[in-house]
């Protein structure tokens, strides 16, 4: 808002970032929901997938439910200084559940008829080969999120004149950057060598127990699953934090007081019911992550930070850091425009599953 000024920050900065915040709620209902279900699934089954016990399992909408009311449970917690020891247990369970996936991967050795050719088809156009390199570049692209919780959590440090939290969020930004490369990198290496190009659409989460279910006991594949879902449920609580204090700000201002206990619960309540019923109306909401974080997730992490220091800072115009900055963000601009681009065009090229209230 300082940088852009009220009226546009409101519309370029604001609301994306609000949108990505809750849009992010969304993703994690869903892939914490679904994951519930397939640790129900395993523990209900022998190795042969037969079912051995009497409990019946919750449908889609019901395990969405569960996994909400779970969130909204950890998410009375006030602010992000309160939910530092989440943040943690969700940190060391990512690095954990990660670890595991690419160890026990190659641990396992790779399934038969292993491909690592290229999907993209010789008789294909150079238009469609163009799109699907957009949409791979898109992937990694918004690999690098979070953005729109950046400022949040630097204004947890503490700040004076003298000591600004510059140094600390810079340092606390490499240790992070570091730790996900640590994650990442295995992961993504160690994937592609183990399944190649068979690799489903949801990643190792779905490859690794379709193709090693009979190599592993079911309590290495139960803890993987537990381990995904406490990052979600984590990670709820820090995306959503945005939003918090939004409504609470807004409540705050309205009412000229303090936002009392009672009333931060029910916005809680309200916020975890609405992203509960955006997951069950869009459960394909996922499939639709590369034109959604085209529109806004590249140009909050890629383009807006270039453009608010240019704005703040204010340098010589026309200078060598002035155009430096500009031109980064116009990039940042233009991988925003080809990302959508090639991701309206995969979808009108390979159709949306669009499964309306039926997660």
């Amino acid at each position: 808002m300082s940088a852009f000024g009220e009226r546009l920050g409101k519309v370029a900065a604001l609301f994306p970032v609000m949108y990505l915040s809750g849009g992010t709620c969304v993703i994690l209902i869903i892939t914490g929901g679904g994951t519930m279900k397939q640790l129900f699934k395993i523990l209900c089954e022998n190795d042969n997938g037969v079912k051995t016990c009497s409990a019946h399992s919750l449908s889609g909408v019901e395990w969405f439910l569960v996994f909400t009311c779970a969130a909204i449970l950890v998410a009375q917690l006030p602010n992000l200084n309160s939910v530092a020891a989440v943040s943690l247990v969700g940190a060391v369970a990512s690095i954990t559940y990660c670890t595991l996936f690419w160890s026990l991967s190659v641990k396992k050795g790779r399934p038969e008829d292993v491909s690592y050719s290229t999907t993209l088809v010789s008789q294909e156009s150079t238009v469609v080969k163009i799109s699907d390199i957009m949409n791979a570049i898109g992937i990694i692209v918004l690999a690098f999120r979070g953005h729109n919780v950046v400022l949040e959590i630097q204004g947890t440090l503490p700040s004076n004149f003298k000591e600004t939290s510059k140094q600390p969020m810079r340092r606390g930004v490499i240790v992070s950057y570091i730790l996900i490369a640590a994650c990442v990198f295995p992961l993504s290496i160690a994937g592609f060598w183990a399944y190649g190009n068979q690799i489903p659409n949801r990643g190792l989460l779905t490859a690794f127990p379709q193709f090693h279910k009979q190599q592993v006991t079911k309590f290495s594949i139960g803890a993987i699953y537990v381990l995904v879902i406490l990052h979600c449920l984590t990670s709820y609580q820090v995306y959503a934090m945005p939003v918090f204090d939004n409504l609470e700000l807004k409540y705050t201002t309205i009412k000229n007081q303090k936002c009392p206990r009672f009333v931060r619960t029910c916005l809680r309540l309200i916020f975890g019911g609405f992203t509960f019923f955006i997951a069950v109306t869009f459960p394909f909401l996922p499939s639709l992550a590369a034109l959604l974080g085209g529109i806004t997730i590249v140009p909050v992490t890629y383009a807006y930070p270039c453009f608010m220091w240019l704005a703040i800072k204010k340098p010589r115009t026309k200078g060598a850091v002035w155009c430096f900055n500009l031109v980064l963000g116009c990039l940042g601009m233009v991988l925003s425009a080809l990302l959508v681009a090639a991701a309206i065009r995969n979808l009108a090229d390979k159709g949306l599953h669009a499964n309306f209230f039926k997660p």
